[in-house]
């Protein structure tokens, strides 16, 4: 269950607080697609907002894309792109007779081993539609003020996929759309809105991926001790703005966060020289570890260094995989 901490004498408002970490829960899919969120008496209870302040923020939410409102059921995370689905027309049916009953016996097959209907339409979609577009061109696109989740989105699929990917603000992504006839676009959800609005009108699909849940970094950071400083490491100016939020609403001021692009060698140094734990995503470790060595002689103790290896989820990553036809 996702735990939410809200510092209320904080000079971040509550419902920031809260909006991040709902939208971190959704990012990295602990709150994946048709998940039902707590009710506004629920969150209540638990953060000690006010019901008012909780519905504000269900509201800024549902603006984003990320969730929909249902009347009279509640507030439920919106399936994206690939995860929407659609029946099969009555022609196909008609040409096919046997394929309904092909379909509906797959489909009461994985209900039958404990598969939810989200999960099958998800299989099917990845195993028959995106296999059609195997050849696609992938494209991976972030707004250009953080272009570095983006370098750091295509570093990995590269790496795990072993294929090229382009990496478009998404700012420039209408323009590139009209220069191509098909493409698989891909995003973190935290963009996910943005892009299906500019991907759905060229009938190119959009693959929103999850996030990885930072679980094992976020236990090292609630059993460190009061008054410790934890730097924090990124290509991405973005992670770096959400991680603080995040942290700081666990921890309150019971520690000191100080971050730094990796490009910013003055930030970084200092850095180095005031926090005795260091996270550092993947990408920018090695430099990281490298200014510690160079800093070694000025400094009274070398802070713990800890890599976080992915930035994508793996689930994430096997599903694009089989979608592109790759694994």
């Amino acid at each position: 269950m996702v735990q939410f901490h809200i510092q209320t004498d904080s000079d971040i408002p509550a419902s920031k607080q809260l909006f991040d970490q709902i939208q971190f829960a959704i990012a990295s899919r602990q709150y994946p697609p048709g998940h039902r969120l707590p009710s506004t008496r629920q969150l209540a209870m638990i953060t000690g907002l006010h019901r008012n302040t909780i519905s504000k923020v269900y509201r800024q939410l549902e603006e984003t894309g990320l969730v929909e409102s249902q009347a009279g059921s509640g507030i439920y995370v919106k399936a994206q792109g690939h995860e929407g689905g659609t029946q099969l027309s009555s022609p196909i049916l008609e040409q096919y007779p046997d394929a309904s009953k092909l379909v509906q016996k797959s489909l009461d097959d994985l209900l039958g081993q404990g598969c939810s209907l989200s999960q099958a339409r998800e299989l099917f979609l990845s195993e028959i539609d995106w296999r059609l577009r195997c050849s696609a061109r992938v494209l991976v696109t972030v707004p250009s003020r953080d272009m570095g989740a983006g370098e750091l989105m295509v570093q990995e699929i590269e790496q795990a996929l072993m294929i090229p990917v382009q990496l478009v603000p998404l700012e420039e992504l209408p323009k590139i759309l009209e220069q191509t006839h098909s493409g698989t676009v891909v995003t973190s959800r935290y963009f996910i809105g943005e892009a299906e609005e500019i991907a759905a009108p060229k009938s190119v699909r959009v693959i929103p991926v999850d996030i990885y849940d930072y679980a094992k970094e976020i236990k090292i950071i609630q059993q460190l001790a009061k008054d410790s400083c934890v730097g924090l490491v990124s290509l991405s100016a973005g992670i770096l703005g959400v991680a603080e939020i995040i942290l700081h609403s666990l921890r309150g001021d019971d520690l000191l966060i100080v971050s730094a692009q990796i490009e910013d060698t003055y930030k970084l140094n200092a850095l180095i020289r005031s926090a005795q734990t260091i996270i550092s995503d993947k990408a920018s470790y090695q430099r990281v570890k490298e200014a510690i060595l160079n800093a070694r002689d000025d400094l009274i103790r070398h802070p713990e260094l800890i890599c976080s290896e992915n930035y994508i989820g793996e689930k994430s990553i096997n599903l694009l995989k089989r979608e592109l036809g790759l694994g």
